[in-house]
C-alpha cells in the first residue's frame, strides 16, 4: 500500500521555495543522507554540498541497490533522482512507502513539469526540486524535511513513553516519576532509541547520533553503552527490550 498525497501540496512546495533562506543551512542540525542518483557528476557536486555543511551522504547508483541498502542502513532523508538505469525513482519511492516506512523523501531531477511534480508527491514524496540544485537551497530543504520528521521542533521538548519520561533541555530521565542516573552518552543513546520506537537503527546512524560524525569510537563502545542502559533502565522488566540485530544495529521494542 503505497502512501498517497494530495495534488495541493504542490502549492505547498512552491510556498516552501519562495520563504527559504540561507541562513536555515546554519541549524544544528546533523543529517545522514541517502542519494540515488546514476550521473557521477551530479553526485558529486550533491555530495559536495552536504559534506561541506557538515553532513554525510552515501551514493547509490541503482534503485535496487538503494532498496537494499536503506533496508540495512539508517538514513535521516532519501534523495531520489527520477530516471535510472534498472527503474524509476518513483518505483523506488512506492517500494519504500510500501514497507511503511515514512522517512522523509526528497525528488531531485531535471524534470521540470508541473505533472511531475504532482506524481512525485501523489506517490508520497515530501518535496521536490529541479536540478541543477543550488546549494543553500537544497540544504535548507532537507533540514526543513529533517524537522518536520522530528515533529516541527519537538525534538528540545519532554519525550514521555511511559514508565519513562526524558528531559533533553536538562539530559534527565526518570522512571516511574524518580530520576535515573544515566551519563550525557547513556541518555542521548536513550533519546535516540526512544523516538524511534520499533525503528532498526544501524550500528553508524547511532554512533553519528551520539558521538558525532565521523567520531573516531570503537563499535564496542556502542555495544558497552547499550548494555550499560538496558541496565540503567532495568529493561525489559519494565516493558521495552533493546534487540541487537546482527551485523546491523540495534531496535526499541515494546514487549508483548
Amino acid at each position: 500500500m503505497s502512501c498517497k498525497r494530495p495534488a495541493s501540496d504542490l502549492a505547498a512546495v512552491i510556498i516552501r521555495a519562495q520563504h527559504i533562506r540561507q541562513d536555515y543551512v546554519r541549524e544544528d542540525i546533523t543529517l545522514r543522507v541517502a542519494l540515488l542518483e546514476d550521473d557521477p557528476d551530479h553526485a558529486a557536486q550533491t555530495v559536495n554540498s552536504l559534506q561541506t555543511a557538515g553532513h554525510s551522504c552515501e551514493v547509490f547508483s541503482r534503485g535496487e541497490t538503494f532498496l537494499r541498502g536503506t533496508l540495512h542502513e539508517t538514513f535521516d532523508v532519501l534523495v531520489l533522482d527520477w530516471g535510472l538505469p534498472d527503474m524509476s525513482g518513483v518505483k523506488v519511492l512506492d517500494a519504500i512507502r510500501q514497507r511503511h516506512d515514512n522517512i522523509p523523501v526528497l525528488f531531485l531531477t531535471s524534470r521540470d513539469a508541473e505533472q511531475d511534480v504532482v506524481d512525485a508527491l501523489s506517490h508520497g514524496a515530501d518535496d521536490f526540486l529541479v536540478k541543477p540544485a543550488r546549494p543553500a537551497e537544497l540544504l535548507a530543504r532537507l533540514t526543513a524535511l529533517k524537522r518536520r520528521a522530528d515533529s516541527a521542533g519537538a525534538v528540545a521538548q519532554p519525550l514521555s513513553v511511559p514508565p519513562f519520561v526524558f528531559d533533553p533541555a536538562a539530559s534527565a530521565a526518570k522512571l516511574n516519576g524518580e530520576p535515573v542516573e544515566l551519563t550525557l552518552r547513556q541518555f542521548q543513546l536513550a533519546v535516540v532509541l526512544f523516538r524511534n520506537v520499533g525503528r532498526l537503527l544501524s550500528r553508524t546512524y547511532l554512533l553519528e547520533a551520539v558521538w558525532g560524525l565521523n567520531a573516531q569510537v570503537q563499535t564496542r563502545t556502542l555495544d558497552i553503552h547499550v548494555s550499560q542502559l538496558r541496565s540503567a533502565l532495568k529493561l525489559p522488566e519494565n516493558g521495552w527490550r533493546i534487540t541487537s540485530v546482527y551485523a546491523h544495529g540495534y531496535r526499541l521494542e515494546p514487549l508483548g
